[in-house]
C-alpha cells in the first residue's frame, strides 16, 4: 500500500488537516465574537496567569518587558484614528510647497461641520485577538530557558513607566489638538422624537 492511497496517513494528508484546523479555529473565533466582556476577561484570566509566573518564578523580565511594550503599542493603535489629521495637514503642507493649491483660502463649507465616526486605527476585534495572541506567545515563553536572560529587572520597570506617561501623554495632547474622543462610553444616540 503506498502513501498516495486514500485513507493512509502521509504528507498527503498535511493540507487537508491543517485546513480543517483553521477552519475549526476560524469557527471557534466566530462564536466568541459577540462575547465582548468575555473575550476581555478571557484575555485578562490568561495574563493574571502570565503575571503570576512571572513574579513566582522570578524571571522571564525580558519577555514581560518586550510583551508588555508590545501591548502599550496595541493600545496606542486603539486610541489612534484611522486617518490621523495630523498627517493629513502635513499632507497639504507639502502640497501648497510643492506649488499646490490653498484649500484654506477658499469658502469655507458645511462638511466641515459635518458629523464624522470616530474610526479607529486597530479596531476592538483586533486589538483583542493580538493582545490574546501575545499573551499566550508569552505565557509559552517562560516555559523556556532560552528567554530567561539575566536582567536587573526594575530598571526595565521604570523605563516602562517613564515609556508610557510619555507616550500618553503625547496622545493625550494630539486628543486635545485635533478634538476627537476614541471613547463612545456615556454617549447617547437618539433617532426620531426627542
Amino acid at each position: 500500500m503506498s502513501s498516495s492511497e486514500p485513507g493512509t496517513p502521509g504528507f498527503g494528508s498535511f493540507p487537508s488537516q491543517y485546513s480543517k484546523l483553521q477552519r475549526q479555529y476560524q469557527q471557534l473565533l466566530d462564536r466568541v465574537t459577540p462575547y465582548v466582556l468575555y473575550r476581555w476577561l478571557g484575555t485578562a484570566g490568561i495574563l493574571s496567569l502570565f503575571a503570576l509566573r512571572i513574579v513566582l518564578s522570578q524571571g522571564w523580565y525580558i519577555v514581560c518587558y518586550a510583551h508588555a511594550i508590545y501591548l502599550l503599542n496595541l493600545l496606542l493603535a486603539f486610541l489612534q484614528p484611522k486617518f490621523d489629521p495630523s498627517l493629513q495637514e502635513d499632507l497639504l503642507a507639502d502640497e501648497i510647497e510643492e506649488g499646490g493649491e490653498d484649500t484654506n483660502g477658499s469658502l469655507p463649507s458645511q462638511r466641515d461641520d459635518e458629523f464624522r465616526p470616530f474610526v479607529r486605527r486597530l479596531p476592538e476585534w483586533q486589538f483583542w485577538l493580538s493582545a490574546t495572541r501575545a499573551t499566550l506567545i508569552a505565557l509559552f515563553c517562560t516555559f523556556s530557558e532560552v528567554f530567561d536572560v539575566p536582567v536587573y529587572w526594575p530598571i526595565l520597570v521604570v523605563y516602562f513607566f517613564v515609556l508610557f506617561a510619555l507616550t500618553m501623554r503625547r496622545q493625550i495632547q494630539h486628543m486635545i489638538k485635533y478634538n476627537y474622543v476614541p471613547f463612545d462610553i456615556g454617549r447617547k444616540v437618539r433617532y426620531g422624537n426627542k
